[in-house]
């Protein structure tokens, strides 16, 4: 049976972002969007449970058995850290483990628009960067948290599940929580993140209303606050939060967002025509007009201000695509199959015709 050290090192050798452990099939890595069988025998379930106990304590164990799920993140000594996550399926183990990088890319060295820059300068509220799972977010952060602390002296803290990227004290310090380990959850550790005495958050996910009504309070209180969501556009974003709370508290939360939201940065990463993938990204800042728009409710309409906002630094998620296919960035193709709006994007790019032949 190969071993779990075996796929690993494969898997940083293939360029790989994940590797999947599945019950009758071979290892599988997910190299440049796409999903590649190592070449090896399909794991028996009991293999692939014991290549995926082999990662994790006896405590871990106990908890991933009584929750069917686990999500947890180790190093492994030589090579990189990685986080796991652990699953049932069909009454077997699964698991899936993203790898971490031992470096913090800088923001300049993303191929994010320069305009990025402009969202680790404010004195505080709240920034979201959003994007389906494996969209680039937590690199994305993690830039963004690291340029703050080479920047500023201050406090950081960190409140994750699980902790990915492991940070050091440069300019400011950094503490580093950890949900399951240092707090109970992100509500948890959120209600004692002002007696902390922070500078600047970062919350690793916004799940629940508990954790909403957190963050927007953190914000509030002069707190620079970094989170994400699993949505695609800015407007998806606000609706995603409004969506935790009742009707009749949606009005007092707008009025909060409408202060204290700074950005929204929506990313998708797309395969590049020169070799890996590249970052097409929505930018959102939040201006007076955005402002009045989500105090009004009027969250449809926010995409229009992106849109007639683009020499603001603004743009959309369609003018981020097609001027990377004019570039030679991505192909058309690829750019089609991302589109949140096909018909904008075709008048973008002049075509009179959908193919993409």
């Amino acid at each position: 049976m190969i071993s779990i050290i075996q796929v690993f090192k494969l898997a940083l050798e293939k360029g790989a972002s994940d590797i999947h452990l599945t019950a009758n099939s071979p290892p599988v890595l997910r190299v440049n969007g796409e999903m590649i069988k190592v070449n090896a025998p399909p794991l028996k379930p009991t293999q692939v449970k014991e290549l995926c106990y082999s990662l994790i304590s006896n405590e871990q164990k106990a908890i991933f058995e009584n929750k069917r799920c686990l999500d947890f993140s180790f190093f492994v000594k030589g090579m990189t850290r990685f986080r796991g996550a652990l699953m049932f399926q069909k009454a077997s183990v699964a698991g899936v483990f993203r790898v971490l990088s031992n470096t913090i890319p800088k923001l300049s060295e993303l191929g994010l628009p320069e305009v990025i820059h402009e969202v680790i300068n404010y004195p505080f509220g709240l920034v979201l960067v959003t994007g389906p799972t494996g969209s680039g977010k937590t690199t994305t952060l993690a830039s963004c948290i690291d340029a703050i602390n080479e920047d500023r002296r201050g406090h950081i803290l960190t409140i994750e599940d699980p902790i990915e990227i492991m940070y050091q004290h440069k300019k400011s310090i950094v503490n580093q929580r950890e949900v399951g380990l240092d707090c109970v959850s992100f509500a948890d550790g959120l209600k004692n993140a002002m007696r902390a005495d922070p500078d600047i958050c970062l919350v690793g996910e916004i799940r629940d209303r508990e954790t909403a009504e957190a963050v927007l309070k953190l914000a509030e209180t002069g707190h620079l606050v970094f989170s994400t969501l699993h949505t695609n556009t800015a407007a998806k974003s606000i609706d995603r939060i409004l969506g935790l709370f009742g009707e009749g508290d949606q009005g007092l939360v707008r009025d909060q967002l409408s202060t204290i939201l700074q950005a929204i940065v929506s990313q998708r990463l797309a395969i590049s025509l020169k070799g890996g993938r590249v970052a097409m990204t929505e930018i959102m800042f939040a201006n007076p007009a955005i402002r009045n728009l989500i105090r009004e409710g009027k969250i449809y309409q926010i995409y229009n201000v992106i849109q007639t906002n683009q020499e603001r630094g603004m743009r959309t998620m369609n003018h981020s695509l097609a001027e990377a296919v004019k570039n030679g960035d991505i192909s058309l193709k690829t750019a089609y199959s991302i589109a949140p709006e096909r018909d904008e994007l075709y008048k973008l790019l002049n075509r009179k015709t959908r193919s993409v032949a």
